[in-house]
């Protein structure tokens, strides 16, 4: 079974938003307490990076069935600058604005898969899974 939403990422509350119906989507998946902590962790990073550095976007949340095996999946997407040097923002300590730089590198290591894609003035996609 297939189950979709998608969320605004505009303004703070977005993200508070985003971590609780991630948290939803990963209990119905039946997700163990530490995988769910895990995505809900990373969605808020990610949320977060794209409302401060891409303007703002929105976020998809699937959950998915794959060969028996229930996933979460998130998409996050922003229309902002785009990240120039993805290989260089994937390195823990690299930061554009003046957090820790953990968001990115350390939201992929929370998740089972990761992908990104972004172009210098077309914005970022960010898609990550968890699977039971």
């Amino acid at each position: 079974m297939t189950k979709t939403e998608t969320l605004p990422l505009k303004q703070e509350t977005d993200i508070v938003m985003i971590r609780q119906r991630v948290r939803k989507f990963a209990e119905d998946a039946a997700l163990g307490l530490v995988s769910r902590t895990k995505i809900i962790t990373a969605a808020s990073e990610i949320a977060r990076n794209a409302l401060i550095y891409g303007g703002g976007g929105e976020c998809r949340i699937d959950a998915l069935q794959r060969d028996g095996r229930a996933a979460v999946r998130l998409v996050i997407s922003d229309q902002g600058p785009g990240i120039a040097d993805i290989d260089r923002a994937m390195v823990d300590g690299y930061t554009s604005g003046s957090g820790l730089g953990l968001g990115l590198s350390g939201s992929r290591r929370l998740v089972d898969e990761f992908s990104i894609q972004s172009k210098p003035g077309n914005g970022t996609v960010i898609e990550l899974w968890k699977w039971r």
